[in-house]
């Protein structure tokens, strides 16, 4: 588990370093097993965590004596369980994916890559208050058949089937933001057709790290 609780600690910093969290924004978490998973500690700036920082709970809720998880567990823990695909969860407030969340804008077919998210399009889920079983609900239905949603009025999450992945689709779909708000200042965009994307699909299958 120490190498697990290493590699959460690089990715929590990393997101930091990229510009995609600040301070004790965001949060990440791991699987361990069929009945445990990592994740970040409450409110700890990632230049102050530790390996040993990260929380060790059970898909019960219940959580390793002396320590605090991420206010947002609940969503970690429903994902994780409910996707049994998916081993990684990454959670930014970065810039333009929070913009857009903002405003509860999806983002739709406007490049192929939105295919990263799994889908042809990145869903913004409802808002809900931080932390409530409300927000993981609202942020399940979203990310059905994806690896990606925003949430409105409040930020990203963006899954893997490792923290690699998850940190890459993460990355991504902040690019993607960037890229969909920029096209708005100037007109609305000119869409991929549902054909278009399943060719997409298609070639991401032999396609490096996207590939399925």
């Amino acid at each position: 588990m120490q190498n697990l609780s290493e590699k959460l600690l690089n990715t929590s910093q990393k997101l930091t370093s990229l510009g995609l969290n600040v301070g004790t924004a965001g949060n990440c978490s791991v699987r361990i097993n069929e009945a445990a998973f990592l994740i970040t500690p409450s409110g700890v700036a990632t230049d102050a965590m530790l390996a040993t920082s990260m929380v060790r709970m059970q898909f019960d809720g219940s959580v390793e004596p002396n320590k605090t998880p991420s206010s947002e567990w609940r969503f970690h823990r429903d994902i994780l369980h409910h996707r049994p695909e998916i081993n990684a969860v990454v959670h930014t407030h970065s810039m333009f994916a929070t913009t857009l969340a903002c405003l509860h804008v999806e983002v739709p077919a406007f490049h192929y890559m939105i295919a990263v998210a799994g889908g042809d399009n990145i869903r913004c889920a409802p808002y809900a208050l931080f932390g409530s079983q409300a927000l993981s609900d609202a942020a399940l239905a979203a990310l059905f058949e994806r690896k990606a949603c925003l949430l409105g009025n409040h930020g990203m999450i963006a899954l893997g089937r490792d923290l690699d992945e998850a940190l890459a689709v993460a990355q991504e779909v902040e690019q993607l933001c960037e890229q969909y708000w920029r096209i708005l200042q100037i007109s609305p965009a000119k869409l991929l057709t549902e054909t278009q994307m399943q060719a997409v699909f298609q070639q991401f299958k032999g396609y490096g790290k996207w590939a399925k």
